[in-house]
């Protein structure tokens, strides 16, 4: 039986890095919600110019219309093992759709794997990053830091934080992330297929216990 796979997770809790890796190692295909946005704009699908007018405007695109999006990404013959999706649900209404969604392709979600972070821990990830304002290297100041505070270490011009990256928008982030999945982990705890994983651990170990827990694939 193919394998549904929804991906929950903060803001730097290593969602993402997660996804890619366990579809490596699975033979499942990874579906990030981001990619099919611009997948479907790129190539100018009726599904792409509808949400690019959307977004042009500053809009949010429906729901109906990502639920579009997914539903013609899973029909693709790559998915016949299986998927999984990062970045989608958002909302326990789009949980809703997407599960009736797979239901008329005689499918189900399988698990919902949480990557849980301490919050003091996704802050620091998340707001150490700093940039070259002349040569865009990145650098952070937990991973990968400048040899010389403040300074980048290609070409000694000033490092920078973008505002994506300050202490301040990072919290905010974390904030609206909490509110909004809130809803959706108790969605996916009724329906029993949500489990918490460790994500304060080496990314290999991280990567170790999504694989203990996901079902066969075949």
């Amino acid at each position: 039986m193919p394998v549904f796979i929804v991906m929950l997770g903060a803001p730097g809790a290593g969602k993402g890095t997660q996804a890619k890796l366990l579809a490596e190692k699975s033979g499942l295909t990874h579906i990030s919600s981001g990619d099919l946005f611009r997948d479907n704009i790129k190539n100018e699908t009726e599904l792409g110019k509808l949400a690019k007018s959307y977004i042009d405007k500053g809009e949010l695109v429906p729901d109906d219309l990502t639920i579009q999006m997914v539903k013609e990404r899973l029909s693709r013959p790559d998915c016949a093992k299986g998927a999984i999706l990062d970045g989608f649900p958002r909302t326990t209404a789009q949980a809703e759709a997407l599960d009736a969604t797979l239901s008329q392709m005689g499918h189900k979600i399988d698990l919902v794997p949480l990557i849980g972070v301490p919050e003091s821990v996704l802050m620091a990830r998340l707001s150490g990053r700093w940039t070259c304002k002349q040569c865009g290297a990145i650098y952070h100041t937990l991973f990968s830091p400048p040899k010389q505070a403040g300074i980048c270490d290609l070409d000694g011009s000033e490092l920078y934080q973008r505002p994506d990256d300050t202490p301040e928008t990072v919290s905010n982030r974390i904030k609206v992330y909490s509110e909004q999945t809130a809803p959706l982990i108790e969605y996916y705890t009724q329906r029993g297929v949500l489990a918490e994983i460790n994500g304060n651990q080496e990314i290999e170990q991280v990567t170790q216990e999504l694989i203990d827990k996901l079902p066969e694939v075949n």
